[in-house]
């Protein structure tokens, strides 16, 4: 049987589909013969020395006091600054509504703050033209695997969207500076005395904070160490504005936490938060405030400081740049070391690195923050690397894995909070994945992580409270363990402290031998008690911890070994992170 088939019809019918094909990809520029031009993120206009008296710089992102040091140093430099308020919901409302869809929790509030203070300008009868020429935005940025490095992406977007088109923002990169195309002066000199500006709020502010944190737990009356706080950022944001000397500030300070009240031997645990940069840093409806939460649930903050976040950025640098030392050849790339001394960027990194530790301890010895300790960054990159590959970047990197591990193993709090935005790659891979793992490896911790999304906040502040619970426990075990040690009443311990005046100093730190304050203050009471006997015990325990610690990170130049938990490979975990 045979079958006639119209081959002038089948010819028509591919002659159709050829054309409809050739148009569409002509169309979607997919033919060979036109020229494929990329998708590139348009940059509005610079920011010129000429623009300087007419513009204001708006600065966001830190702590509410950071915030607003940074904003009085430039200040102080000749700048029109003005920092926005920490975000809020209504933010958050703002950075849904303007923003594209599935972003991270960090977006939607810092984008969203943004849209919602120029537009509350326009509200109040600002045009929209002097809002986009007169105002620019100054933020950070980073590559990565994290949504962080589309972040400028996210803001432009929203305020063409929210009509602001041609707003600036003008992106300070955590590698490689001040991003802006233009032939013209710069309108913000980058160099010295604005790096010694910015080092100035970012300490003062990190100190001033860790200070508020380690007393108000423990005030007498309530709402004291809030009071002081603020006379205490007028002080510091008047000095680096009006270019006075920020040394007689912090003496100042000094003397004003000094007059708050203070009862350290109320057993409270103490909780450590770490987690992503961000949402472990705002202080407001960002995290579900909850540095206050947990505060109000009698529990004593441990805040990871700014200054942990340079040191750790120093420390990416000296480590790769020790890597790359071993290739047969100085590589060519972005971050090479081709044509360049490797010795004397690790000298210049190893300066910089005790610069800052310096300066840092001169700050806080002078305004009160006594026997404050900086990371390690070695000691936690050694003990995490086994884990958490320290190559692998975005977010908080290995720092997270080794945050818990040391908070165990130095019993530095009674729980470890990890707080990570709903959507976060680097961190949902770490808080999800592996830390699950070192709790089994590392049972004597208490950890919890929780997921911010905006709302939802009961059952995170619920979640909280189920583990806060066990921290509590753990404080109380603490403190009747010491006194059960030491073979003292609670009340004999508060009348030996109470013959030693400066020890109810609120600005006295005592040494560190557990988890909570409460537990610390009664093993002072027994060295006071037995100077001897207390000196043999830390002697030995002093040793008996070095092993415990040695054989987790063995004290050693050499590179540990591959990470055990890599679910096979290392690509498995790049692609948790």
């Amino acid at each position: 049987m045979s079958m006639n088939v119209d081959t002038s019809s089948t010819a028509s019918i591919e002659a159709e589909l050829l054309k409809f094909e050739t148009e569409e990809r002509k169309r979607l520029g997919l033919d060979d013969n036109v020229i494929k031009q990329h998708w590139y993120d348009p940059v509005p206009g610079g920011f010129t020395k000429d623009q300087r008296e007419h513009t204001t710089l708006l600065v966001s992102g830190l702590t509410m006091a950071q915030d607003l040091f940074v904003q009085s140093a430039l200040r102080g430099l000749g700048y029109k600054v003005q920092h926005l308020d920490c975000p809020d919901n209504s933010a958050l409302r703002y950075g849904k509504e303007f923003g594209n869809r599935g972003q991270c929790n960090p977006t939607y509030f810092t984008v969203g703050n943004l849209v919602k203070h120029l537009s509350d300008m326009r509200d109040a009868g600002m045009p929209t033209k002097d809002v986009v020429n007169n105002y620019i935005f100054l933020t950070a940025g980073a590559c990565g695997p994290c949504r962080f490095g589309t972040y400028v992406t996210e803001y432009r977007k929203a305020l063409r969207d929210s009509g602001f088109d041609g707003f600036r923002v003008m992106l300070f990169q955590q590698q490689g500076g001040l991003k802006q195309a233009t032939g013209d002066e710069v309108g913000l000199d980058m160099g010295a005395p604005f790096f010694l500006a910015l080092l100035k709020s970012l300490l003062t502010g990190d100190i001033l904070n860790a200070l508020g944190y380690r007393i108000r737990p423990y005030e007498l009356e309530k709402g004291s160490t809030d009071a002081a706080l603020e006379r205490c950022k007028k002080i510091i944001s008047s000095a680096l504005e009006e270019s006075r000397s920020i040394w007689l500030a912090m003496l100042r300070v000094r003397l004003e936490m000094s007059k708050i009240k203070v009862d350290r031997t109320i057993p409270k645990p103490k909780v450590g938060i770490i987690g992503e940069f961000w949402a472990m840093t705002t202080e407001g409806d960002g995290n579900y405030k909850l540095q206050r939460f947990l505060e109000s649930e009698g529990a004593e903050v441990d805040v990871q400081l700014v200054t942990a976040w340079l040191l750790y950025n120093i420390w990416e640098v000296r480590h790769d740049t020790k890597d790359r030392m071993t290739l047969r050849e100085d590589d060519a790339g972005k971050k090479g070391l081709q044509g360049m001394d490797a010795w004397k960027r690790l000298l210049m990194l190893f300066g910089a690195e005790v610069a800052v530790r310096s300066v840092f301890q001169t700050f806080a010895n002078l305004m009160g923050l006594h026997g404050y300790v900086l990371p390690d960054m070695e000691q936690v990159a050694n003990v995490s690397h086994k884990y958490y590959d320290n190559d692998l970047r975005g977010g908080e990197g290995h720092m997270e894995v080794g945050k818990l591990i040391l908070n165990i193993l130095h019993s530095k709090v009674n729980m470890t909070l990890s707080v990570k935005p709903f959507g976060c790659m680097p961190s949902s891979g770490v808080s999800d994945g592996v830390q699950s793992y070192i709790t089994e490896k590392f049972p004597g911790g208490i950890f919890c992580a929780i997921e911010t999304s905006g709302d939802g906040a009961v059952n995170v502040q619920s979640r909280v409270q189920m583990m806060l619970f066990k921290a509590k426990q753990s404080a109380i075990r603490e403190s009747e363990q010491a006194l059960q040690k030491h073979g003292m009443s609670l009340d004999e311990a508060k009348s030996i402290l109470g013959k030693v005046p400066f020890v109810g100093h609120s600005l006295f730190k005592p040494g560190h031998v557990h988890g909570s304050t409460a537990a610390d203050m009664i093993e002072l009471a027994a060295a006071l008690k037995n100077p001897l006997k207390a000196i043999k015990n830390k002697l030995t325990a002093s040793k008996e911890h070095k092993k415990v610690v040695e054989k987790v990170a063995p004290a050693s130049s050499v590179k540990p070994e591959a990470p055990a938990v890599e679910l096979k490979s290392r690509e498995s975990l790049r692609i948790l992170a």
